[in-house]
Parts: structure tokens; C-alpha cells; sequence
């Protein structure tokens, strides 16, 4: 009951409608228990009529009528509930979506490593969907169970103490074998979950790399690694079909047989004249009522475990402990730092806390306006320093100062702000030009974006495409070679104009001819800015006012291209490596 009492506690701003609509359908309710009375009073007035003509055929009409308009309203009360329901229901599910959707924001980049993006959506939906069942549910059943049984029993403890009885201890029984039912039931559910989340997410993983699947030929692997986890939830799903309906049969057998113990009883009695014609109608159509409550309740019961199961991942995420403040409003540019520093003062970092340190005591500064390169092997820490100055990741000790203000106390909107960046994954959405270059911009003119185009050299090519800005690149920018996906990373950060710039292997897509022809927009990117570069080809980093050399996650060189070129150390070495393959290559091919 744990994920219930949360269930409740979240939908709270929408418990005041909730209750309303339980109102509304327990008045249906109570119209609908009203109609056995009706059909007792139509019954002894005709018994009446045949016994000693002493019936009233008009007032039988207006019983008639009674019930006609007892009908219509329940009718009436059923259309409005079940709009009103379905109102409640499309609010819930946006209400549920955002606060599932702005808590991810907020959840340390650590989750994120370590989870299938297609699994946690897996749980998004699955939770929202009990939720709403269980809400669903709530509204439709409690309120009118609760009553039916009360109203029921109590009139048939009025008419006779054994029947009565009788239906009284129906309830605990009832209820005992639906709680075992769907308490082993909700056991191996959560075993089908966690099968369905990793199906759900191998399918997202494929679909995704589909060019990688087909490349490889491991169709025939994939379909059937989902195949056979898809086998396992179909073991667990008969397990579970099983034990329910061998269950349900003995719950409804054992039904049955008290509830035609109790009609024999009301037919004993009417047949001795201690119950009138209309009387054992009222019962027996009490005693049919009776199965309603009954089978609600076992329905509660299982839409209980059924949200009890189906939201512990909602809830095992919502759980998580925020690490961000999620701000919905952009920071205004006049309270953002116009010429930034940064400074790493003896900062060490690992992914976890058992793991092995990345980063190791690494101290160095940065002042504005100057261009920084990150130089070493893969590996070596590099995208690590990358992803604590965007504040993706916690130091786990020393400190980082943004103009010798510690990051311990900006936010990190703060942090970011400052930030424009290119990264070496082509990051772009799937829909237009227009939005992927103005991305995180808010509203911005066409003369801004193609302005940002041009000078990433990226205008030509966008103005063939069918649409121009308005062309759909499809999924993370397939329809879109590897350099254009790169100069549309480009234009965007042109066009955030953050004072500090982060190139991520910016040109590593890019042809030698299509290189040359944006260095002059990096440049002019870069004028003014502090910028960080990381880049494995030495010729983009030439003119870095200050080199980085990163090797096993110490700071092992600190200086200008010239002057680590002529040191013995990781710089040199790569250097080496790459003049001696170019003249290699220009030696085959005698290009001297």
C-alpha cells in the first residue's frame, strides 16, 4: 500500500474533482438501488389486485413512471460522470506527465549513464497508466461499493436476519480469496515488468542504431534476444493466468452456492407467508444487486496491486534525489557575466565511489577571452573536464570557480548560461532546420537563424534541402551528411553567443576542403570568448593561446603549441605520430 498512499498524495491537486466525481456516481448508485423498491411496489399492488381486487392500476403508472425517471436520470448522471471522468482522467495524465518529466531534468547525469532512455519511458507510461486506472477505479467503485454493501445488507437484515447473515459473511471471504488472487498475482508481475523494460529498451537501442544493426547483420540475433525475453514474460503471464482463474473458480463456485442458499431461504419463507410476492422480489433482486459490490471489490483489490506494481518505477524515479533546480525561465543576459574565468583548483573525480578516481588533483586557470585546447590519449579525462564545467557532474573534492566564484554556489542554469556548445556526437533533434539551429533560444527572426547559417558555412546546403529552414532532418539528423549535422551544431552556437565556448572535436566530421571553410567561422565564433577546445587533429589547435596536456587524468603540460612541441612528453608524441602519418601518406603517393 506504500505506492497507493503516494498515488493519493500526488494526485492531491486534483482530489477536490476526484471526490466530486465519487459524489456524482454514488448518487447513480443510490438510484440504482431505488429500482428493486420500485419493482416491490408495482408487485404487491398487483398481488393485492389479485387476491381481493383491492389493486390500483394507476397507482402501478405512476410506479411505472417513478422508475422511467429514476432511468432517464441515472442515464443522465452516467453520461456526465463519465465526461467529467474522462476530463479528470486527461488531466491527470498531463499532470502526471510533468511532474515525471520536470524531475528527470533535475536528476544527477550519473542516472542517465547507467539507463536505457526506452526503458525509463517504458516506466513513464506503464506508471501513468495504473495511476489512471487506479484513479479510475477510485472514483467508479469505492464510494459505490462501500454504500451498495452497506444499503444491501442492511435491507436484507431487515427482512430477514438469516439472509442477512448470510450475505454479511459472503464479504469476508470474498474479499480474502481476491487479496490472495491478486497478491500473487502483483509478485510476478513485477517480475514481467522488469522483463517488458528491458524488451521495451533493447527495441528503442535497435531502432535507433538500425544502420549499425543492418551494417552488422545482427537482425536475426536482435529479433531473437527479444524473442526469447518475450518467451520468459509469456511463462510468467501463464503462471499468473493459471493461479487467477483456478482461484476465480473456487471465489465464484463458493459465490454461487451461498447466494442460492440465501434464495432458497427467501423462497422457504414466501412460501410459509412470511415474506408478500413483492418482498422475495426485492430480495432476490437485492441478492443479484449483491454481486456488484462483491466483483467491485475484487476489482479494487486488483487494480490496487495492479497500481501497486505498475508504479513502483514511476515512483523508484520519482524517489530519486534531485540534484538540479529546474528553472522554466530563461536567465535574463543582463545578469550573466560578460567576460568569464574559470579555474579548476586541485579537483579529483570518479564516476562512482568505488570506482577508480578520473580525474586526479588537477589545477589550472583559464582567463577570459582566451582559446584552451585539451590535448592526451582517449581516455586521459578530457570529455570528464568537459562535463564538470557544464556542472553535469559534482568534484568529488577541490573546487571550480566561474570568476573566482565557486560553483558550490551558482545554480547550475547560472553555469550553463555562460556556455555555448559543439559537441563531437551529432545532437540534434528530429524536426526542422529552423528549430535545431534556434534551439534553447526562445523566439528568434529568420534573419537571425540564416545569419547563423552563413557564417557556419552551412546556408548553401540548407537552401537546397526541400522546405529550406523548414526541412525535416529526421531522427538525431539522418537525412543529413556527417559534416552538415556538424555546421548545424555550428550555427547554433553561433547563435546562442554564449561568452564561453565549448568545441567538443567540432570539425572531426568534416572533410578537409568543408574544415578549411569553417575555420574562418570558428574563428569568428571564438573572437572574444573563452574558449575550450578538444581535438585529436594538432592542425585545429594551432593557434590555442594555451595547451592542456591531459594524460591518466593528471595535468601533465601546460603551455603554447610551440613551446610543448619542442618538450619530450604526450604532446610531442602525438605530434610525432601525426606529421609522421601525413608524410608518409605524402610519400606514397610522392607529394613532396
Amino acid at each position: 500500500m506504500k505506492n497507493i498512499q503516494k498515488i493519493i498524495a500526488l494526485s492531491k491537486p486534483l482530489c477536490a474533482l476526484t471526490w466530486l466525481l465519487s459524489l456524482l456516481v454514488l448518487v447513480m448508485s443510490i438510484l440504482q438501488q431505488a429500482q428493486p423498491f420500485f419493482i416491490k411496489f408495482i408487485v404487491d399492488n398487483i398481488q393485492l389486485q389479485l387476491t381481493n381486487q383491492q389493486g390500483n392500476f394507476k397507482t402501478v403508472a405512476y410506479l411505472m413512471l417513478g422508475l422511467l425517471v429514476v432511468n432517464l436520470v441515472s442515464s443522465i448522471l452516467n453520461s456526465l460522470s463519465m465526461r467529467f471522468g474522462d476530463y479528470i482522467n486527461s488531466r491527470l495524465r498531463r499532470y502526471l506527465t510533468e511532474e515525471f518529466y520536470s524531475h528527470v531534468f533535475t536528476l544527477p547525469q550519473k542516472y542517465f549513464d547507467s539507463e536505457i532512455s526506452g526503458k525509463i519511458l517504458n516506466q513513464l507510461v506503464r506508471g501513468i497508466q495504473s495511476i489512471q486506472d487506479f484513479m479510475g477505479m477510485f472514483t467508479n467503485f469505492v464510494l459505490p461499493a462501500i454504500f451498495q454493501s452497506i444499503f444491501t445488507v442492511g435491507i436484507l437484515f431487515y427482512y430477514s436476519g438469516p439472509i442477512g447473515l448470510l450475505a454479511l459473511l459472503i464479504f469476508p471471504a470474498y474479499i480474502y480469496m481476491s487479496h490472495y488472487s491478486t497478491k500473487k498475482w502483483g509478485v510476478e508481475e513485477m517480475k514481467k515488468n522488469r522483463l517488458e523494460d528491458i524488451t521495451r529498451g533493447r527495441i528503442s537501442e535497435v531502432i535507433g542504431n538500425i544502420r549499425l544493426v543492418r551494417g552488422f547483420m545482427a537482425q536475426a540475433p536482435e529479433w531473437k534476444l527479444v524473442s526469447k525475453t518475450l518467451a520468459k514474460v509469456n511463462q510468467i503471464y501463464d503462471r499468473q493466468s493459471t493461479t487467477y482463474h483456478l482461484i476465480n473458480f473456487f471465489r465464484e463456485f463458493s459465490l454461487e452456492l451461498v447466494l442460492i442458499l440465501i434464495s432458497l431461504i427467501t423462497f422457504n419463507q414466501t412460501f410459509k407467508g412470511q415474506l408478500s410476492l413483492g418482498e422475495m422480489v426485492l430480495i432476490l433482486q437485492l441478492i443479484n444487486l449483491l454481486r456488484r459490490p462483491l466483483f467491485a471489490m475484487s476489482f479494487i483489490l486488483e487494480r490496487i496491486q495492479a497500481a501497486e506494481s505498475g508504479s513502483k518505477e514511476y515512483f523508484t524515479i520519482m524517489d530519486l534525489k534531485e540534484e538540479e533546480k529546474l528553472n522554466l525561465l530563461a536567465l535574463p543576459k543582463s545578469k550573466l557575466i560578460s567576460r568569464p574565468s574559470l579555474h579548476f583548483d586541485q579537483v579529483s573525480f570518479r564516476y562512482d565511489t568505488t570506482g577508480n578516481e578520473v580525474l586526479k588533483k588537477i589545477s589550472f586557470k583559464i582567463p577570459s577571452g582566451q582559446t584552451v585546447a585539451l590535448v592526451g590519449h582517449s581516455g586521459a579525462g578530457k570529455s570528464t573536464i568537459i562535463n564538470l564545467i557544464l556542472k553535469f557532474y559534482q568534484p568529488a573534492s577541490g573546487r571550480i570557480y566561474l570568476n573566482e566564484r565557486s560553483y558550490n554556489h551558482l545554480s547550475h542554469q547560472f553555469v550553463r548560461s555562460h556556455i555555448s556548445l559543439v559537441f563531437q556526437d551529432n545532437e540534434l533533434f528530429s524536426t526542422t532546420i529552423r528549430e535545431n539551429v534556434s534551439y534553447g533560444m526562445g523566439k528568434t527572426s529568420d534573419q537571425q537563424i540564416i545569419s547563423a547559417l552563413k557564417k557556419a558555412n552551412a546556408y548553401d546546403f540548407v537552401m537546397d534541402l526541400p522546405g529550406k529552414l523548414d526541412a525535416q532532418i529526421g531522427e538525431r539528423g539522418v537525412k543529413l551528411s556527417g559534416g552538415q549535422k556538424q555546421r548545424i551544431q555550428i550555427s547554433r552556437a553561433i547563435m546562442r553567443n554564449s561568452p564561453i565556448l565549448i568545441l567538443d572535436e567540432a570539425t572531426s566530421s568534416l572533410d578537409s576542403k568543408s574544415e578549411s571553410a569553417i575555420q574562418s567561422a570558428l574563428e569568428y565564433l571564438m573572437k572574444n570568448k573563452l574558449t575550450i577546445i578538444i581535438a585529436h587533429r594538432f592542425s585545429t589547435i594551432q593557434s590555442a593561446d594555451q595547451i592542456l596536456v591531459i594524460d591518466q587524468g593528471k595535468l601533465v603540460g601546460c603551455g603554447t603549441p610551440a613551446e610543448l612541441a619542442k618538450q619530450p612528453g604526450v604532446y610531442s608524441e602525438l605530434l610525432r605520430y601525426q606529421i609522421s602519418g601525413n608524410e608518409k601518406l605524402l610519400a606514397k603517393y610522392d607529394l613532396h
